[in-house]
């Protein structure tokens, strides 16, 4: 590795109506490689160490919050979720309503784009944040240079489920006070990693009592989850993409099951595929060489 990289203070882009919190590494004359992070996922998910290793590797990092979540605008519409009746609607196909989609995510990710004068960027997304890149890639092809799908799926209502440990964790009820909300945030990551990883269980309680700090925002998540349903089946559309696609899949993952990678790579015309053995539904430092080498490996070849 090479010095540390470190980001950015944070700053705020005006982006599709919505304000977004992001920050940066690297030299901002480099090829960008933007990151997008999951449900309720604030931008520091994307572990330091992680972006620095792709930013040391000739790369401007850009990571941000998707609006809803940490320190990004929320969306002030109530929303009440009935999981199964949601279910009920998707296998049957009928609309379901939500005060925003995935493709109105993508828009926010490409605003940022635009405030940061980047014309096209290396799309770089972990679990929905992988479906707003799908997104992307249909909607707004002239921004990427290539597309990574990391820990996602197609939207194929078919596919199968999460694992009763991870639906739980899922579903379970918002913490009120710092000491509840660090408790669960160290059993919702020992479920999704799906194995021992001690550094990133040393990590837990410094990024919780970060991410409580920067903005929690249940009522947010709650319409995070229902833009990913109410997007429906992204597979038509996806195959006509033409970006330069990887997907990047955990032979473990409790959360999207490895057949949502599998699916989404069968779609994707010419996609890429890399299954990480011991990966989860998380980025596991001990994992980072590989998964950044796919990345980085990914992106430079798709540089032009």
């Amino acid at each position: 590795m090479t010095a540390t990289i470190s980001h950015t203070p944070e700053a705020y882009a005006p982006s599709n109506g919505m304000k977004l919190c992001y920050d940066t590494f690297g030299d901002k004359a480099q090829p960008t490689v933007l990151l997008i992070m999951g449900l309720g996922a604030q931008l520091i998910l994307w572990d330091d160490g992680f972006c620095e290793r792709i930013a040391s590797r000739g790369f401007h990092v850009v990571r941000f919050d998707n609006r809803d979540i940490g320190r990004s605008s929320r969306v002030d519409v109530p929303v009440k979720l009935d999981f199964a009746e949601l279910i009920q609607k998707q296998m049957t196909g009928k609309p379901i309503e939500s005060p925003y989609k995935l493709r109105d995510m993508a828009a926010d990710a490409v605003g940022l784009l635009d405030h940061l004068g980047i014309k096209k960027a290396h799309v770089v997304g972990a679990s929905m944040g992988g479906m707003i890149s799908q997104e992307m890639a249909i909607n707004f092809p002239e921004r990427l240079l290539s597309l990574t799908s990391v820990m996602s799926h197609s939207g194929n209502p078919t596919l199968p489920p999460p694992t009763p440990e991870a639906m739980a964790v899922l579903l379970a009820p918002p913490p009120a006070t710092l000491d509840d909300y660090i408790a669960a945030f160290q059993k919702t990551w020992r479920v999704l990693r799906a194995g021992e990883f001690p550094a990133d269980d040393g990590k837990d309680v410094k990024i919780a009592k970060l991410a409580f700090s920067r903005g929690l925002n249940p009522m947010g998540v709650a319409r995070q989850m229902l833009a990913i349903f109410a997007s429906g089946d992204r597979r038509p559309r996806l195959a006509n993409v033409k970006t330069p696609t990887l997907v990047i899949h955990g032979d473990v993952d409790p959360l999207v099951r490895v057949e949502g990678g599998m699916d989404t790579a069968k779609t994707i015309p010419d996609a890429k595929l890399v299954i990480v053995k011991r990966m989860g539904h998380a980025l596991p430092e001990e994992l980072w060489p590989e998964i950044v080498d796919a990345i980085v490996d990914h992106a430079k070849a798709n540089n032009a």
